[in-house]
Formats: structure tokens, sequence, C-alpha cells
């Protein structure tokens, strides 16, 4: 198992969380409840972008992706 693949299930795991967050907060009457999944969303958020920068940033720098 390499890194990439790793971070690749990393990421499908986050984006999974991700979209229960957003849909935990669309069906919740309970404002609090509301703005704490939206809040966990956007972290989530977050954490996907980061983990698919640093997967962008290993790809980019595998010497077998850079031969012509």
């Amino acid at each position: 198992m390499t890194v990439e693949n790793d971070l690749q299930k990393a990421i499908a795991s986050a984006q999974s969380a991700l979209g229960s967050y957003q849909t935990f907060a669309e069906s919740t009457q309970d404002p609090a409840a509301k703005q704490m999944f939206q809040s966990m969303a956007q972290d989530m958020e977050r954490h996907v972008n980061q983990l698919n920068a640093r997967k962008d940033y290993l790809s980019n720098r595998n010497p077998m992706n850079n031969q012509n």
C-alpha cells in the first residue's frame, strides 16, 4: 500500500463524513444542531481539501509521473 493509496482512502472517508454532516444539517429543525453540523461540514471540507492537496503534491513529485 502506498501513501497515495492511503491518502485516497482517507479522502473517500472524509468525503463520506462531509456528506453525512451536510445531510444532518439539512434534515434537522433544531437551529443549534443545524449550526453544529454545518460547522462540522465546513471543517471536513477543509480536511478534504488538505488531503487532496497533499495527494496532488505527492503525485507531482513522483518520479514515475515525470517521465516523458
